[in-house]
């Protein structure tokens, strides 16, 4: 069964013909009203005949996260295979569903999300702006999340099996637009593999309501927790490895080097005489060895992207568990 969220807050004037454009392949489609202003809801119930729509509304306004959370929980509890999120205001391209919901069906991957960057050619429509702030975004979502092959962290064009979204922990998942980004965070935790689908850049009359200045100290604050956890989670807590040491030894070492040889820095201008060079090969050594420690651990960190499909292990799992249970009884 193949499900579509569309959080709905002011795209009134997209969300109709948005709904009209997805194909037969979904099965239910579920759309958001997260206490919009133009009361988008009432519109798709009294403008929109396809029986297969269903309007959730939320007494006070949550986020985009918030909105999807609910769709995903709705979609779960009607029995959805895969869930596809798409924005309702009409950047997304409902005609690529079945590209976003394939990786799945095949056991390749266990979410997939749009990526507007593959095609050189098609970004130059994107304001610069965006294009850099999307960037910078992506940088600090490969740290944070640990998805190094990954691109666009922002896109909201997204397909997850629902067996990975009942393990997510919904209820902790950021409300606002750090959603996408916490998502891969989370689903890094579950060592689910995630898998970019190539999608053109569209921008019509519609205006983002995401803004990169306004948000950028937040992301920051965010991606630097997020990072602390998956480090803390996956080297520490739930396994050891040279990359354990790998990491802190190199931090200690590039922070001795700086220090020292920051100090003597500034001893040596005050007196104005020259810095011996053991004093120096003193500071600059342990900078070099804490550089390739921290870079070794870079490359472990990248070789750990996940590759295993979380979902083809649950359902192997209830297989097996389904099997003991019939030989028990017989």
């Amino acid at each position: 069964m193949i499900t579509v969220v569309i959080p709905s807050y002011k795209v009134s004037t997209h969300i109709c013909d948005l709904i009209k454009k997805i194909g037969k392949e979904v099965d239910a489609i579920y759309v958001v009203d997260d206490c919009c202003p133009e009361k988008s809801g009432k519109l798709v119930e009294s403008a929109c005949s396809d029986p297969r729509v269903r309007v959730i509304y939320h007494a006070t306004n949550q986020g985009v996260g918030g909105a999807v959370m609910s769709g995903y929980k709705a979609a779960i509890i009607d029995g959805a295979d895969i869930i596809v999120k798409v924005d309702g205001d009409g950047q997304m391209d409902p005609s690529l569903i079945p590209y976003f919901i394939e990786p799945i069906v095949s056991g390749e991957a266990d979410y997939t999300k749009g990526n507007r960057f593959f095609n050189l050619e098609e970004i130059r429509v994107m304001p610069p702006m965006r294009l850099f702030g999307n960037a910078v975004l992506s940088l600090m979502t490969k740290l944070s999340s640990g998805y190094w092959n990954l691109f666009d962290p922002t896109n909201g064009y997204t397909a997850i099996h629902s067996d990975v979204a009942k393990q997510l922990p919904l209820s902790k998942i950021s409300r606002r637009y750090f959603f996408e980004t916490d998502m891969l965070f989370r689903l890094n935790l579950l060592r689910a593999v995630v898998v970019d689908i190539p999608m053109d850049a569209k921008y019509s009359d519609e205006e983002s309501n995401l803004k990169i200045s306004k948000v950028v100290g937040e992301f920051l604050f965010k991606h630097m927790r997020n990072f602390l956890k998956r480090i803390f989670y996956n080297y520490y807590l739930r396994d050891l490895s040279l990359a354990s040491i790998e990491l802190p030894l190199g931090l200690l070492m590039l922070l001795f080097g700086v220090s020292y040889g920051g100090y003597h820095w500034l001893e040596s201008v005050q007196m104005e005489i020259a810095t011996p060079a053991g004093t120096v090969m003193l500071s600059a050594m342990p900078i070099l060895m804490g550089l390739q420690l921290v870079l070794a651990f870079i490359g472990y960190d990248i070789a750990s992207v996940p590759t295993r499909p979380r979902h083809t292990n649950i359902k192997n799992s209830k297989r097996k568990q389904n099997q003991k249970d019939n030989s028990v009884i017989l």
